[in-house]
């Protein structure tokens, strides 16, 4: 059985668990702690000498790592990740989400919501706040006219980029602001199969 480690609240770790559960893979979840130092263990650090999670480890004892990596492998060949037509599209969201959303949209969640640390950080979550409103607003203006990320319809372009926005507010940004993104998040969320990230 695929064993997964990560942490429930996680969105990068949401992706991998939410993929499995839509491509029907049965898994064994292993919960560490990021936030306790809990992937800078030496036992962790064998596994995964990046140590950050998530990671997976198949059946077979391969190891890997990187969460939009991990949807490219688990989608493979289902619906969720069509190699006709749209692939270089699902492709460039999820390195925009790696690079241009979660830095901002995630961060902000932990300094807020996790950290406690609003007033310590100000200067981190303003720049948390400019970038992830420019994120956002790169979403809003394909979501206005366009159910998906993609023309391919739900992809893991979708998965992904659903991961962090759907608990934005707990960063403290105000999703109504962005009324084609809060559409195209309800529609994810009505999707068959997705559970959605745990509040804090």
């Amino acid at each position: 059985m695929i064993t997964v480690y990560g942490f429930a609240m996680s969105g990068n770790c949401w992706k991998v668990s939410q993929i499995l559960r839509l491509t029907g893979r049965e898994f064994r979840w292993v919960e560490v702690n990021s936030n306790k130092g809990e992937t800078r263990t030496p036992e962790f650090l064998a596994r995964s000498p990046v140590g950050k999670i998530p990671v997976a480890e198949l059946e077979d004892g391969t190891i890997l790592i990187e969460s939009n990596a991990m949807l490219a492998h688990f989608a493979e060949g289902t619906k969720w990740l069509r190699r006709r037509g749209c692939a270089q599209r699902v492709f460039e969201w999820l390195f925009f989400e790696q690079y241009s959303h979660e830095p901002y949209i995630a961060v902000a969640r932990n300094i807020v919501s996790y950290l406690h640390q609003k007033e310590q950080q100000a200067a981190r979550l303003a720049q948390c706040r400019e970038g992830g409103e420019r994120a956002l607003g790169v979403m809003e203006k394909r979501l206005t006219g366009h159910d998906w990320l993609t023309d391919a319809g739900p992809t893991i372009a979708d998965l992904a980029l659903f991961a962090y926005t759907q608990v934005a507010d707990e960063g403290d940004f105000c999703l109504s602001r962005w009324p084609a993104v809060s559409a195209w998040l309800a529609r994810v969320a009505a999707l068959p199969g997705i559970v959605k990230l745990p509040h804090v």
